[in-house]
């Protein structure tokens, strides 16, 4: 990979991990031959202000190093600028919690990332586009409604603190007041209006979530479509014991669950509503979900 990459670090990823870990990471690359420029993030939102304000000078080439909330601030720095511009290239160093667009590829994280940079690999990868009431986000990995974004929700704005345990009390409470809800939605223009309660809905570009759960087993970053899965009004019990199948992808195979490919997917919400996109919280007026085929190099 020629010229120098501007690597973007979060010293916070991974609760702090990676502000310990980055110095030695980065003398690494640079050891072996890597051009880097580095610009370390302060605040939420400032990776993708140093991106687009990068992308705006020529810079190409960058270098997410933290998790998959870094990732999702350069991609949404990037775009929707880089749509008509000079395609971007994203490369890794997974020093965060979760790098789960990596995991498609590989489950050696750090070690398959640094590979890649070296031998010079990459390839094209899809970026998904969800418009709102207030504008548009970009991202690459998924896209929730539902409990998942619930658990998420709550985690973040109560129990954030306490790590993987504040994490699994965000489940239990998700789990005692149980909403199956309904967020209208059409696929590909169809003339009907899916308007049936669900568990959860994920709008997907890769397989995997959390680093570890396989959410659409038939995901793939580089087909130009969404890979959109629904699991529906299952009971709480049910959900328990069904929990597992989402580590292995089986849980779409339940008879309450479906998934299909789409190009895109409109929205015909109430109000805000709560997701999770890529490891991220947010609530938002959803529009319209679709798909910017190629937009991306990612060094894989």
């Amino acid at each position: 990979m020629s010229g120098a990459l501007l690597a973007v670090v979060n010293p916070a990823a991974g609760g702090g991990r990676c502000g310990k870990l980055v110095g030695p990471a980065l003398d690494r690359l640079r050891a072996a031959g890597i051009r880097l420029d580095v610009a370390e993030t302060r605040y939420p939102g400032h990776g993708s202000e140093l991106v687009r304000e990068a992308y705006r000078a020529g810079q190409r080439r960058f270098l997410a190093v933290g998790g998959d909330g870094t990732s999702y601030e350069i991609v949404n720095g990037l775009f929707p600028g880089a749509e008509s511009g000079e395609r971007p290239t994203l490369a890794f160093l997974p020093l965060g919690t979760g790098n789960s667009f990596l995991r498609d590829f590989t489950d050696r994280g750090a070690e398959y990332a640094t590979r890649a940079l070296l031998e010079g690999r990459s390839r094209t990868c899809d970026v998904l586009r969800m418009t709102h009431r207030d504008g548009v986000i970009h991202y690459l990995n998924l896209l929730s409604m539902g409990f998942t974004a619930n658990v998420a929700a709550l985690t973040n704005r109560r129990f954030k603190s306490l790590g993987e345990f504040g994490y699994l009390l965000g489940v239990f409470l998700c789990l005692l007041r149980l909403r199956r809800e309904a967020f209208p939605l059409r696929v590909d223009g169809e003339p009907e209006w899916d308007r049936r309660r669900c568990l959860f809905l994920t709008f997907n570009n890769s397989k995997f979530t959390g680093g570890k759960m396989m959410i659409a087993p038939q995901a793939d970053p580089t087909d130009g479509l969404v890979e959109f899965v629904r699991w529906g009004p299952i009971g709480r019990l049910g959900l328990l014991a069904n929990l597992h199948r989402l580590y292995d992808g089986s849980h779409v195979a339940h008879p309450l669950a479906s998934r299909r490919s789409a190009r895109r997917i409109e929205f015909a919400l109430d109000g805000p509503v709560d997701v999770m996109v890529d490891g991220e919280v947010r609530t938002l007026d959803c529009r319209a979900l679709d798909v910017l085929p190629a937009a991306l190099e990612v060094a894989i």
